[in-house]
């Protein structure tokens, strides 16, 4: 099983964005160093949790610091972007770090429906629901694939990472995500911590998947909310800052990630939700059996563990222990990126 690393960049009360962005760098150095297979980075756009508006700059910048990694976004929201616009900016990537790119592309808006508007260029009429022609387009930009009679067949030959290609994968969380990527012969990452159990998803997935040239047989990874500590209690300690930010999003309430004893107040008074997203949270043993049971759930080569923690020392430690427990550093961590203050 391969472990990989889905960041977020997380804002902690108290702390900047830039600050965030920064801590994202950090971590990237880490997970390089302790021998994580890929490094994800997420799109979400205005929101105070979350730093993570432009993937494209911070692969580029994790590229930078880091030596052995793939790098990519968990994911690129397509509806927000032109497939040319898209095709050619992941081309440049792949030509600066040629074998190392991933393209993760996903059709959630990332944000709420004010922001969704804000981000289109014309808002003078609700944007088409074309995400499958979208895809398309852009995968046959990538490799050059478009019917000759197409109008923009001749851009695939001027992108600007040439010979150098991304790798795509298809993110989703509900049959139709899974129906499209097996239809185009896609890889798929399933956001298990957005809908948990979705393993009956990623088996039709692998029941229909369709071999092609871009893949010869399935590939499922999965996505793991994971928090580990040095004991169980500890790191359910921890785990009460992303708690606390997820109950008040559930109820439109949008904050950066709070102090551990705030967020226990708070879930102090309040039951626990029957809504609430699956979470391993415990000791390295615990941590360990846990992504195992979700990786043998959904059939997965891969598991992208997603830590968000107040402390940024926290989320470091995490996973090293989460390295530690699968045997898998790599070597020592590095020296931590400067933090602005």
């Amino acid at each position: 099983m391969l472990l990989s690393v889905l960041d977020q960049s997380p804002i902690a009360d108290g702390s900047t964005p830039a600050q965030a962005l920064h801590q994202t760098l950090d971590l990237a150095e880490l997970a390089d160093a302790l021998g994580y297979h890929r490094y994800w980075v997420a799109e979400h756009h205005a929101t105070p949790a979350l730093a993570c508006a432009a993937p494209e700059i911070l692969i580029g910048a994790i590229a930078a610091r880091t030596q052995r990694m793939r790098l990519g976004s968990g994911g690129v929201m397509l509806p927000h972007y032109s497939p040319l616009r898209v095709a050619e900016t992941f081309s440049t990537l792949s030509g600066l770090h040629p074998e190392r790119i991933d393209l993760g592309l996903g059709r959630a808006p990332g944000t709420d429906a004010m922001t969704m508007l804000a981000l289109q260029r014309d808002r003078r009429q609700a944007p088409p629901d074309d995400f499958i022609e979208q895809l398309v387009e852009l995968l046959g930009l990538l490799e050059g694939r478009l019917p000759l009679n197409h109008p923009f067949a001749r851009h695939a030959g001027t992108l600007p990472g040439l010979p150098e290609r991304p790798e795509p994968w298809l993110l989703g969380s509900s049959p139709q995500s899974a129906l499209w990527a097996a239809e185009l012969g896609l890889p798929y990452s399933f956001a298990d911590f957005i809908i948990p159990e979705g393993s009956a998803i990623a088996a039709d997935y692998r029941a229909r998947f369709v071999d092609s040239e871009r893949l010869g047989a399935p590939r499922v990874s999965v996505a793991v909310i994971a928090i580990c500590a040095d004991s169980d209690d500890e790191a359910e300690r921890l785990a009460a800052s992303s708690r606390m930010m997820l109950s008040l999003l559930r109820q439109g309430r949008l904050i950066q990630i709070p102090p551990v004893e705030q967020a226990l107040r708070y879930l102090e008074t309040r039951e626990r939700s029957s809504g609430a997203r699956r979470a391993v949270i415990g000791s390295p043993e615990t941590v360990r059996a846990g992504l195992e049971e979700v990786a043998t759930e959904y059939g997965a080569e891969e598991v992208l563990v997603l830590t968000i923690t107040h402390d940024h020392a926290a989320r470091r430690r995490s996973y090293e222990l989460i390295a530690d427990a699968f045997g898998q550093a790599a070597g020592r961590p590095i020296s931590s990126v400067a933090t602005p203050r």
